[in-house]
């Protein structure tokens, strides 16, 4: 793409914030700002433009291995300039002080012998000059001829061949040796990647020069590599920026501080918790307290997976019990109330010696429940969004064209399909984040909860519509023997809902990071709209969002630990 090089050059990027959800309806061929495309099909510009409008870029930038190398020198040869020293020692300076900059500058301008001192960049050599004929190496201590020396700015004389496996064993241990000193174990003089190039291995600068690259990247405050596995890209994040979502050109989207996937509008720590929750075992432990009881005599969890009450623990216990009151079964029969009842268990209940276990039980059983309930639509839109991209590739790749040819339309004039991919890809990934919002939205606050339900359910309604739309009413056209009469209903249809959902998603992602401060202002928009069924405040879609439903019959909030 022709401005794909601008794009990725961070140094020319623009600050600010072109959010997804930033309002109006950008046009597709307008956009000539050089963002990069949705990281499927790069073959027509008109589609990089088009998807690089639904990106925030102008908060950050995409950098390939190329522009991080010519970044990386920008900064040393700036260091050099103003600072009067070689690049080996800028590069030295930098990597101290974290490839800042300003850092390097403000360090040395105020204290120019300390920064010398600490780094390792000594002005004069603190060992004299020889003109013996041969000199001693301070490793193997076998004299060489001068040719066969060298030294750092100290001056230690080493031998080349105890050079080489001094830095190749450093080499070696990782990325410690970009700090390398010198061999001297009382020299703090650095050893710089000048010394590298003239002595190491092929095999070896190549470790270095890779490390030294990584470093530019994992040492900077505000860049990062993209956490996608494979993947070599960078990211240069414009601080100040409200909005943490980053879309890198592989096409995955993560979260700048936390380094999850994206999850606007939710914060990263209300995602560390859903996360936590998902991967640990206390949803296993509630599985167990709420489906089994332990066997009276192991204490072995059992499921209970038949009809009657009588349970027979598995080998080698092999103790048969009531599953009621977990009694012997021995002392069972037609007197207490044969296979499916209990005769002590009701007497027992009745004077409260289960009271406490039943409660554990239930409570269990209900904080199961409310879990299971926002885990599966969590999951549900993640695998709807997944499904959703391929869809998209297929639009990109196949479709499109197909669609031309039977529609007698140009390419260039079916955009608003891709459009309408892009939105519901976008609105799953908001819709799913928003059960994890919901599931720690606390009960008590009645009011919030009532009015995320309401914008959850306009949302999630509106998605379905929309994505209905682009998946079947999108089929009869593409398997149509020809031009259809109905194809430009169809068009202005899909804008359509693109436009709506968007609008929806719009109000749900603005009010959740408001915290729902504007729901007061809906609730008496709401009471005032109680009688009629056409005004847009009125709760007559409340439900319609599935965070909405109450379960198990529980108001509380269970311990998500």
């Amino acid at each position: 793409m022709d401005s794909e090089e601008d794009m990725l050059d961070a140094h020319d990027m623009e600050s600010g914030e072109d959010d997804f959800y930033s309002g109006g309806t950008d046009d597709y061929n307008d956009s000539d700002d050089g963002e990069p495309d949705y990281g499927f099909v790069e073959e027509d510009a008109d589609d990089s433009a088009m998807i690089a409008s639904h990106r925030s870029q102008k908060s950050y930038c995409v950098l390939r291995e190329e522009d991080i190398r010519r970044h990386q020198m920008d900064d040393i040869e700036r260091v050099s300039v103003v600072l009067s020293i070689t690049e080996v020692e800028a590069s030295i300076l930098l990597r101290h002080f974290h490839w800042s900059v300003g850092k390097v500058h403000d360090e040395w301008f105020a204290d120019e012998e300390r920064v010398r001192k600490t780094v390792g960049i000594l002005e004069s050599s603190v060992v004299p000059p020889s003109d013996d004929s041969e000199l001693a190496c301070g490793i193997c201590f076998d004299s060489y001829p001068p040719e066969k020396i060298a030294s750092v700015s100290c001056g230690h004389p080493f031998c080349t061949t105890c050079w080489t496996g001094y830095i190749t064993t450093t080499i070696n241990d990782g990325p410690g040796c970009l700090m390398l000193r010198c061999p001297d174990p009382s020299c703090l003089a650095a050893v710089g990647h000048d010394m590298v190039d003239k002595l190491a291995s092929e095999e070896d600068k190549e470790k270095y020069n890779r490390y030294f690259l990584r470093s530019y990247i994992e040492d900077n405050r505000k860049m990062k590599w993209c956490p996608a596995p494979g993947c070599d890209y960078a990211i240069d994040f414009a601080a100040g920026s409200g909005n943490y979502d980053v879309s890198c050109l592989c096409s995955f989207n993560f979260c700048w501080n936390c380094t999850e996937e994206g999850h606007r509008p939710v914060d990263c720590s209300t995602v560390s918790k859903w996360i936590l929750k998902n991967s640990a075992e206390s949803e296993n432990m509630n599985w167990i307290l709420a489906n089994s009881k332990p066997c009276p005599r192991c204490k072995r969890p059992i499921e209970k997976n038949q009809g009657c009450m009588h349970m027979t623990c598995t080998p080698p216990c092999k103790y048969e019990f009531c599953w009621l009151c977990l009694g012997a079964w021995m002392d069972h029969g037609e007197r207490t109330g044969g296979f499916y009842a209990c005769n002590r268990y009701e007497v027992a209940k009745q004077e409260g010696q289960y009271d406490e276990t039943e409660r554990r039980r239930e409570m269990a059983k209900n904080s199961l429940e409310r879990y299971t309930h926002y885990y599966e639509r969590w999951a549900s839109n993640q695998t709807s969004r997944q499904k959703a991209m391929a869809d998209l590739q297929q639009a990109q790749t196949q479709n499109l064209e197909k669609l031309s040819d039977k529609q007698c339309t140009p390419e260039s004039q079916l955009k608003f399909i891709l459009e309408a991919w892009l939105q519901i890809i976008e609105c799953r990934r908001v819709l799913k984040w928003t059960y994890a919002y919901g599931y720690y939205l606390p009960d008590h606050e009645h009011a919030k909860r009532q009015f995320f339900e309401y914008l959850q359910g306009e949302a999630e309604s509106g998605l379905e519509r929309l994505h209905q739309c682009v998946e079947k009413d999108l089929a009869q056209f593409l398997n149509a023997e020809g031009p259809s009469k109905d194809f430009n209903d169809f068009r202005t249809k899909l804008a359509g809902l693109t436009s709506v959902t968007k609008n929806y998603f719009e109000n749900l992602v603005k009010a959740l990071e408001n915290g729902l401060t504007d729901v007061d202002s809906h609730a008496a928009c709401s009471s005032k709209s109680t009688s009629s069924k056409s005004t847009g405040c009125s709760n007559k879609t409340r439900g319609k969002g599935k965070g909405s439903s109450r379960i198990g019959g529980s108001s509380r909030n269970p311990d998500d630990n």
